[in-house]
């Protein structure tokens, strides 16, 4: 029991040690996509409410910053999910009919694109979502994967072209 406060209490300590370094690159991150600075700055606030929970309840690894920003990823995911439910209700009241979109095409690609990931070894379908879903850049997915730099460039290479070959026989095949 004893140990597993001592490392609550190390991740308390990281946190903090952490925080003045990681803040910037988070309050960065969340602005680069969201465009916004208040946003940024509301979702920022979140991110660290959130890392310090997960530090409290014991649920969290070593403090680091591409921690932080993977927590600051969710809490814009999060964001723009609440935002979208309420885009589609207001338009609803709006319009007074439901929606008729109908983004078949573009839901097919999306069906396609998870159908070859899942089937890519698992090294490959983890460098490719970290790298060009998540966004996140090749040294934090380096960190991430406790690879060096150039093996995890290796590994997107290898990684593409596996997709690519994958996605190309899906193609001839639903054709």
């Amino acid at each position: 029991m004893s140990g597993s406060a001592s490392a609550a209490e190390q991740n308390a300590a990281g946190l903090l040690a952490v925080y003045d370094s990681a803040l910037p690159h988070v309050y960065g991150y969340l602005l680069a996509r969201c465009g916004r600075s208040a946003l940024a700055e509301e979702l920022t606030a979140e991110t660290f409410l959130a890392a310090v929970d997960a530090v409290q309840r014991g649920h969290a690894p070593p403090p680091s910053t591409p921690w932080l920003i993977g927590i600051a990823r969710h809490k814009l995911v999060d964001h723009w999910r609440r935002e979208a439910r309420q885009d589609r209700y207001l338009r609803a009241v709006a319009s007074g009919e439901p929606e008729h979109e109908d983004p078949w095409d573009v839901e097919l690609d999306a069906l396609t694109a998870r159908s070859v990931l899942q089937q890519l070894a698992p090294q490959h379908r983890l460098v490719l979502t970290l790298r060009y879903l998540d966004d996140l850049p090749v040294a934090d997915v380096a960190d991430i994967l406790d690879r060096t730099l150039h093996a995890t460039e290796a590994l997107l290479v290898r990684a593409k072209a596996a997709f690519r070959r994958a996605y190309s026989t899906g193609e001839a095949t639903n054709a």
